[in-house]
């Protein structure tokens, strides 16, 4: 039907509840229905019966006091804020509106309530038509309200922005001269016989209302929407038999004979047992769904009570491991108390000692005093007096060699430390990695190109058949740039990851990987300014030559970082071109391993192809590639092996490593192993070379079957070679790490000693691995070695 546009009159009273979206609709209806007219905004606030705790929904009289408060202000807060959702849509859509809000333990009595405390007239609410099949609140509410309100107000029910019926008041509109006194007093008397015929519902609301007789109007003015159904109310036979009964009324009056009283008595009384039996009906409709909500309540206070119990046993599981956790706690804290205890009685211990020291030293302060005062009284004592000051001069000088040796060990350990300390960022914007991230530099062509004056030939130090390398001045610093054959690499997203690898291998005696520049294929590394092990066997730049303590312990720093880079996880890393141009050396002529990881920056079908092995050796240099991997294209451990042994055989001897192992297998054969020895490097200890000799025929083998494998204990015993005669000190007594004699050796998983705060250090910037072996430890807690402390405080007095 078409909207109906009224002027001015009272206020226009709208129930919503707690649906923004249905609130909407009904506030819609409500403005094109009743333009220019303010609305107000009618809420009952229902409190929710329950409140949420930790053990559940409680009844509101079973819960804390303070909780129910608090819920309570939060239920008012969040009307609240509703409420100023609905005045906002008023005011956007130009609407006066106002706010009137009660609190109702039911919805439908505090609208009724409302509706008699302010004596409100107009009235639009929700309801669900009552042909719908299911049973919802907003039908029960309605029914409520067009039961309960007060006869002068008049109301209407919406639903989903559609008007779906009418309530009207007591004083509703006249309907005009045609229809008579009698009608209006039948209709009044039809509404007092039916307690539930205040809803009148209009079937043909979305007709216009021109098509609606005025007879149509009449009937749903007088019909009770509750008459049986045998009654049709749009029937034409009705339309006609009160279109008569409006004219006589109106035309003659009221002048009925007593047949047909009798006859409209009868009909009157049939209709209202008819009547009261539809309310029979409807009253056990609600008592059945009353009984099924009775249920349902039942059974969720069932759940409860069971979700209470569980929670009590929470509860009580709780308290008892707190009960535990106490006791654990007591016990922790009389076992600390006990370690204090110790700990007191060892620092009374080492209060004695000092005191007895400090007593030897006066001892030996007031012995001093005596002997100069004997020197100066004996004049014949002046030639034991100048061998005294030869004596101390001797002594200082051994003073300043040992310094110089811990000097030498403090640089080693911050060169060390130095592989995972930052780069930094440099003026043109490259990152380098940190302790915390070891992620490498990624440089650009630009940068490589400005560090080597685009690759000039001056800055060419170096070329192999992988490609060549060049001395550039980058980040405040000198590095070693390694520009690679892109024709043997992989593609730059796979180079670069691989690259990232192998930049986090961290190892004493591993060259530093910086960055990389994947779009030259090129390696940045640190630079180091002493040249490689083949410029020392070779006397390049009249450099001295190698003593065997010191090619020894080039054997075994080799080893070690071999060892490393083959207990990688989770995949074995193969150096692949292991030869003395791969050994550098830095400024303490400790040697670093290159190169590494070259193999694993090109495609398998490359690397497997026999040309590429040719293609990238230097014309004239000798190969030390493992023989077996010209058969089986494979490269392994044992490859790198091989070219160990043929290294450890050329130091000892000197030679061309062109036939070697047979020369030296020949020698040892005859037992003329001293006369194949390079007599440069000193006279080599017997148990020494014949070890070193040994090793290095077996790593020759060309079965790698017979070849043997990198242990732990295998580089120890190569350490012992060289420490051994070079430190007075027992090598036991010095940490792996730092090379010093050990003043809190404390154990690790792996078996090995180490120094404690060089080894938390070690385990602080992230790393889980041995640093003897690169394997994973079963776990990070250290273990005192007190045999060893003593043994060391031991040897320390009496020396």
């Amino acid at each position: 039907m078409p909207e109906i546009v009224e002027e001015g009159g009272d206020r226009i009273h709208v129930a919503v509840g707690k649906s923004v979206d249905k609130a909407i609709a009904l506030l819609r209806w409500s403005f094109e229905r009743f333009r220019n007219r303010e609305i107000c905004i009618l809420h009952v606030h229902q409190p929710s019966p329950f409140i949420p705790t930790h053990l559940g929904k409680l009844p509101a009289s079973q819960a804390n006091s303070k909780v129910v408060s608090e819920f309570r202000s939060y239920e008012k807060e969040r009307t609240r804020k509703l409420l100023s959702n609905y005045l906002s849509i008023c005011t956007q859509s130009k609407v006066r509106a106002s706010v009137t809000v009660i609190e109702a333990s039911h919805v439908q009595k505090g609208i009724v309530d409302l509706v008699n405390k302010h004596g409100i007239r107009k009235l639009v609410m929700g309801a669900i038509p009552e042909n719908c099949m299911k049973v919802k609140t907003g039908s029960r509410k309605a029914r409520y309200a067009a039961k309960n309100a007060p006869q002068f107000c008049e109301i209407w029910f919406v639903n989903k922005g559609k008007h779906i019926s009418t309530r009207e008041a007591f004083e509703g509109p006249s309907f005009g001269g045609s229809i008579g006194q009698s009608a209006i007093a039948t209709a009044d008397n039809l509404r007092e016989q039916c307690s539930k015929s205040e809803l009148v519902f209009d079937p043909e609301c979305t007709r216009p209302s021109s098509s609606r007789s005025t007879e149509s109007v009449l009937i749903e003015a007088v019909l009770p929407p509750s008459l049986p159904s045998s009654i049709n109310r749009y029937d034409p036979q009705c339309y006609h038999n009160l279109s008569n009964l409006t004219n006589t009324s109106s035309g003659s009056g009221y002048t009925s004979s007593a047949e047909q009283r009798a006859s409209s008595d009868s009909a009157t009384k049939v209709d209202d047992e008819e009547i009261l039996h539809d309310l029979l009906i409807e009253a056990r409709i609600e008592a059945e769904a009353s009984r099924d909500e009775a249920f349902q309540e039942f059974l969720k206070l069932k759940k409860l009570e069971a979700e209470a119990v569980e929670a009590i046993g929470k509860v009580k599981a709780l308290e008892s491991a707190r009960a535990h956790e106490t006791k654990l706690r007591v016990e922790a804290e009389n076992a600390l108390k006990m370690t204090i205890q110790e700990q007191e009685k060892l620092l009374e211990e080492r209060a004695d000692v000092t005191r007895e020291l400090q007593k030897a030293l006066r001892n030996i302060a007031l012995l001093d005093s005596r002997a100069q005062e004997a020197n100066r009284r004996r004049e014949e004592a002046g030639g034991e007096l100048k061998l005294i000051q030869a004596s101390i001069a001797a002594l200082q000088h051994e003073k300043q060699k040992i310094q110089q040796q811990k000097m030498e060990s403090t640089r080693w350990l911050d060169h060390w430390r130095s592989r995972g300390q930052a780069v930094g960022t440099t003026h043109n914007g490259v990152i380098g990695f940190t302790e915390d991230s070891l992620e490498l530099a990624e440089f650009s062509l630009t940068d490589l190109q400005t560090a080597t004056c685009d690759f000039s030939e001056t800055f060419k130090i170096g070329q192999s058949g992988y490609g060549s390398v060049y001395k550039g001045e980058m980040m405040d610093r000198t590095v070693a740039i390694k520009k690679l054959h892109p024709r043997n690499m992989q593609q730059q997203s796979e180079f670069l990851q691989e690259v990232q690898v192998l930049g986090k291998l961290q190892h004493p005696h591993l060259v530093t990987l910086i960055g990389a520049c994947p779009e030259a294929w090129s390696l940045v590394y640190e630079y180091l300014p002493n040249g490689s092990l083949q410029d020392r066997l070779s006397r390049r730049s009249n450099t001295c030559s190698l003593t065997w303590k010191i090619r020894a312990r080039i054997i075994a720093e080799v080893s070690s970082a071999l060892l490393f880079l083959h207990s990688c996880k989770p995949e074995k890393i193969v150096h692949g071109n292991l030869k003395p141009e791969n050994i550098v050396f830095d400024s303490a002529i400790s040697c670093k391993i290159c190169d590494f990881g070259i193999c694993k920056l090109m495609p398998k079908e490359t690397l497997h192809c026999p040309s590429f092995r040719r293609g990238t050796e230097l014309k004239g240099a000798f190969s030390y590639t493992d023989p077996e991997f010209n058969r089986t294209r494979s490269l392994t451990p044992k490859s790198d092996i091989y070219s160990l042994g043929l290294i450890i055989l050329q130091l000892l001897t000197g030679r061309d490593p062109v036939g070697l192992a047979s020369e030296v297998r020949k020698a040892v054969s005859c037992g003329k192993l001293t006369s194949v020895l390079d007599s440069s490097a000193g006279e080599w200890p017997n148990f020494v070379s014949k070890q070193l000799v040994d090793l290095g025929l077996k790593c020759c083998e060309l079965n790698s079957r017979d070849r043997p494998e990198l242990t732990p204990s295998l580089v120890r015993e190569l350490e012992k070679l060289y420490t051994l005669e070079e430190r007075p000190a027992p090598s036991f007594f010095l940490c792996p790490i730092l090379q010093e004699i050990m003043h809190d050796p404390q154990v690790a998983a792996d078996g090995f000693t180490y120094e404690g705060d060089a080894l938390l250090t070690w385990l602080e910037n992230g790393n889980e691995t041995s640093p003897m072996t690169n394997l994973k430890l079963d776990h990070l807690n250290l273990t005192p070695n007190h045999a060893l402390r003593h043994a060391i405080q031991d040897w320390l007095l009496k020396s």
